[in-house]
Formats: structure tokens, C-alpha cells, sequence
């Protein structure tokens, strides 16, 4: 059985559909959706767009993706309007909320919510209960959500510190260097400076501020979310950079000392009297 088939069929029945009611929902016989299940006609590009549009997935997924091969989590994340198999400069749906005036809200996500974010991020009875706050200065026409992180991995941005992305439509569009909050089923949520290698070679680099923390790859195929970083909020004040004049002085001190034990050293050595077992 061809992939779009047996696609078709089987999310059919993992709504509990009948052929009888699946055919009348999408506006065609049951003669004509028995066909395209059974590989007998195959459907042209408006019955494609009508499948697409009742099961919430592309059509690109239903034509190329296995979904029988897909786990339970990943086939739940496509029955609730998730597509993770859309390609990154297409539009992928977000779960999100409003305010009484129809204005986008910021969702809130703090280091407790962090585990339930990352299974309930496209579940709008999850998002629905995170708590939300708005601020003036930033674009009506984008959207927003703000993380807290934790950890050292992005000092000098202290643990604990609320970060706000913009939610980002296109991953190709990912710019080398710049931070991003991205979400993987696997890790949840990572606050990082990004390197782009989806054209290349279908990753992601993962760059820490902390010098001690070594960078990473990942699979463009994990991520889930990706929100650009716009600022950060912290109650901590990071800590100071030393300016360079000070940073040269106190390498010049260190010099000193090195060089003064250096010579205490030899001065030892030459005061030390050769010891006669005669």
C-alpha cells in the first residue's frame, strides 16, 4: 500500500471514523475515499487540500511521511495541529492565547513548568493555564513567550532568569551567533547562541556563553520550537566585566609574583651547601 493510503486510513481510524462519515465530512462518496484508501484511484490536488485541511496536516506529510513508523507521541503531536514534519520555511502552527481584546498574551514559562511545556507545548488546554503578562514596548504583530532558565551555561545572564523569545516561523532564517530559546522533545527547553547548519547538514550547533561548557549538535528533526531572543529580566546583577586597563593590570601583578618566586627559587638553589658524607 502506497504511503498516502495508508496514511489516510489510518488516521481515520484514530478519529473512530467510519468510511461512511470520513467520506461525508470531506465532501465525497464513500465510493470515491474506499478508492483512495485501497489504491484503486488517486485523488487530485483538491482532494489532497481537503484531507489536509481535516486532519490538520500537510500535505507534503500525508504524501511522504510514513505515519504508521511514527510513535505515539509524534503521531499525538500531529492530531493536535503540530506538523514536526513540515520543512523550516514553512508555517508551522502555534498554540497560543489572547486577551479580552483579541491581543496576543505572553505566556509564562517557569522553571517548574519547564517538564509539562515541553509534552504540552502544542495542547491548548495546557497553554491555556500558564499564567500571562503583556509589555507595551514590544510588537503587536509578533509573538512572544518568556522561559526562566536555569543553570551557568549562559552566564553572564544569571540562573534563574526570565528570557522572552520571538516565536521564529522559519528556521532556515536562523542567524549564526545570535541567542535563541529552542524546545526538543528529548531536552526540553535550551537557552543558546545558535549556529545554522540546517542547509548543510540538517543541525543546529549549540554554543554556551560559559566558555566551560563545550558546544553541540542537534537534529533540525528534534527541535519543535524556536523563538529568537529579544531580553531577559533578572532580580541578579550579572557579574562585572573587568575593564581592560584593570584586566592588564592584574596580569602584570600575576607576572610579578611569578617572576619574584622565580628568583626566590634560584636564590635557594644557590645558597644550598653541597653536603660532604666524607
Amino acid at each position: 500500500m502506497n504511503i498516502f493510503a495508508s496514511n489516510i486510513k489510518l488516521l481515520r481510524k484514530r478519529k473512530g471514523r467510519t468510511q461512511d462519515e470520513a467520506a461525508f465530512i470531506l465532501g465525497m462518496k464513500r465510493s470515491t475515499l474506499s478508492g483512495y484508501e485501497n489504491e484503486v484511484a488517486q485523488p487530485g490536488i483538491e482532494a489532497l487540500l481537503e484531507f489536509s485541511k481535516y486532519y490538520g496536516i500537510s500535505v507534503d506529510t500525508l504524501l511522504k511521511i510514513d505515519l504508521s513508523r511514527l510513535s505515539q507521541s509524534e503521531l499525538s503531536q500531529l492530531e493536535r495541529g503540530y506538523d514536526v514534519f513540515i520543512t523550516g520555511s514553512k508555517i508551522r502552527i502555534l498554540t497560543t492565547t489572547v486577551n479580552n481584546e483579541n491581543n496576543e498574551n505572553i505566556e509564562v514559562v517557569n522553571q517548574k513548568a519547564s517538564a509539562g511545556y515541553k509534552l504540552g507545548f502544542a495542547d491548548p488546554e495546557y497553554i491555556k493555564i500558564l499564567p500571562t503578562f503583556h509589555m507595551p514596548f514590544l510588537s503587536k504583530e509578533k509573538k512572544y513567550r518568556t522561559f526562566q532558565i536555569s543553570g551557568d551555561s549562559m552566564l553572564p545572564i544569571p540562573d534563574g532568569s526570565w528570557v522572552t523569545g520571538e516565536f521564529v516561523l522559519n528556521w532556515n532564517l536562523i542567524r549564526d551567533g545570535q541567542p535563541y530559546i529552542i524546545l526538543t522533545l528529548d531536552d526540553g527547553i535550551m537557552f543558546k547562541v545558535i549556529t545554522n547548519r540546517i542547509k548543510s547538514d540538517g543541525q543546529l550547533v549549540l554554543n554556551s556563553l560559559n566558555s566551560l561548557y563545550d558546544s553541540y549538535n542537534i537534529d533540525i528533526k528534534d527541535v519543535r520550537e524556536v523563538w529568537k531572543f529579544v531580553h531577559y529580566i533578572s532580580s541578579a546583577l550579572p557579574e562585572p566585566n573587568l575593564p581592560r586597563a584593570d584586566l592588564a593590570q592584574t596580569v602584570a601583578s600575576l607576572k610579578k609574583d611569578v617572576d619574584k618566586l622565580k628568583k626566590q627559587v634560584t636564590n635557594a638553589q644557590i645558597l644550598r651547601l653541597p653536603f660532604d658524607e666524607s
